[in-house]
């Protein structure tokens, strides 16, 4: 038991929440710091350390100048100097919704959108929203994102799995998805484009996953994270189209697509072409955490419009000729290292998602143990245990 004493005498009625630890410990970002401590600062070898989802480091992924101009322009103008109100700004969440409504039947409005810190406050706000019932429980991917299982366990939100299966080109097991759910299940969440795996959803794929949310009753929280990182042969298709069959909320953010992750902009979009989340409060809440959250700068609201609307084509075209290169690249160089397999060449995404033989090693043990030694003894950061990489 830890001693709240001091040499006074006293006893201090005070002491850190463990619910905050509990969560972190699941976070890709605490494994990948904690690996980055293995690192011998007296080796002399440089680190190769990406950062989770990051290629913005490299020359080769820089973003576009439309939209560094954008904010710029937006500091300099003198209007974004203030507080934004908690929804975010109508002209951002308006080019938010247009940016969206594509091929959308029922389209999206500026009050449909909120503005958030990136994806990961969407995620937190959603996730917040949906956890007041005390017995309620979600379910995510296996394999997946870390962020909403430490969400989840930070807002006393049951985790339940459903898998993704490598020989089907990591479709969901619709099956077990319907078999994890009960009668307090709230929300599944849906990762499209892939991340960690690079797969991309089929629409008839998609379409399955609605009528099955339908006749459990549950929402779909649809991550589209990817959508501008797609170099494979299929199409993205987003999950609002089949919002008529389940209600779904769309997560999103301009950090993948144009590659600026620091920049911290996202958004939650409601397609809820029946009023389902209107009517089951969930609206509200939402809108409530929002009254409860940071706003995201005010630079980047105004900024948005213009980086959404003017992007040239030829921005996005470029990167993906360089992430299909790198892709080629690393799968053709993983062929001569025999511990290492990748189940799927990856369709979207920026990780190369591989299963390690551990039988092909010496003094390894699993997967996390292969990664801290990477580290160590080359230099070299995996994000390991966590990602399943076994």
């Amino acid at each position: 038991m830890a001693n709240n004493g001091n040499a006074n005498g006293n006893v201090w009625q005070f002491k850190g929440n463990t619910a905050t630890s509990d969560a972190a410990a699941v976070a890709l970002r605490k494994l990948v710091f904690k690996m980055f401590r293995n690192y011998n600062l007296n080796s002399g070898k440089p680190i190769l350390a990406p950062s989770p989802g990051d290629p913005s480091a490299s020359p080769s992924f820089l973003t576009c100048p439309v939209a560094e101009e954008a904010v710029a322009a937006a500091a300099r103008s003198g209007m974004a100097n203030s507080y934004a109100p908690s929804p975010g700004i109508l002209k951002a969440r308006r080019a938010v919704a247009d940016y969206l409504n594509g091929e959308l039947p029922a389209k999206l409005k500026e009050e449909d959108v909120y503005i958030t810190g990136g994806c990961n406050q969407a995620i937190e706000i959603v996730i917040d929203s949906l956890a007041g019932n005390s017995v309620a429980n979600i379910l995510l991917p296996r394999p997946g994102y870390p962020h909403y299982d430490a969400r989840a366990l930070y807002s006393c939100l049951e985790v339940r799995k459903y898998d993704l299966l490598p020989q089907k080109d990591w479709e969901i097991d619709l099956d077990g998805l319907e078999a994890a759910a009960d009668e307090n299940t709230v929300a599944m969440v849906l990762i499209n484009p892939n991340n960690p795996c690079g797969n991309v959803y089929s629409y008839d794929h998609l379409n399955k996953v609605a009528e099955i949310a339908r006749k459990l009753g549950i929402v779909v929280i649809s991550d589209e994270v990817y959508k501008h990182v797609v170099y494979g042969d299929r199409p993205f298709i987003p999950m609002g189209i089949f919002a008529s069959i389940a209600p779904v909320i769309t997560l999103g953010s301009i950090s993948k697509g144009w590659v600026v992750p620091g920049w911290r902009i996202g958004w939650i979009a409601m397609n809820d072409p029946n009023s389902i989340l209107k009517s089951t409060g969930v609206i509200q809440a939402i809108e409530d955490c929002l009254d409860l959250t940071p706003q995201p700068s005010l630079i980047l609201q105004e900024a948005l419009p213009d980086i959404l609307e003017k992007t040239p084509k030829e921005f996005f075209d470029k990167k993906i000729k360089a992430m299909r290169h790198s892709v080629e690249f690393s799968c053709e160089r993983l062929k001569d290292i025999p511990c290492l397999f990748c189940p799927k060449k990856p369709e979207s995404c920026s990780y190369l998602w591989v299963k390690l033989d551990t039988s092909m090693l010496v003094n390894i043990k699993n997967d996390f143990e292969f990664c801290m030694k990477l580290v160590s003894k080359e230099a070299t950061q995996f994000n390991g245990s966590i990602a399943n990489l076994q």
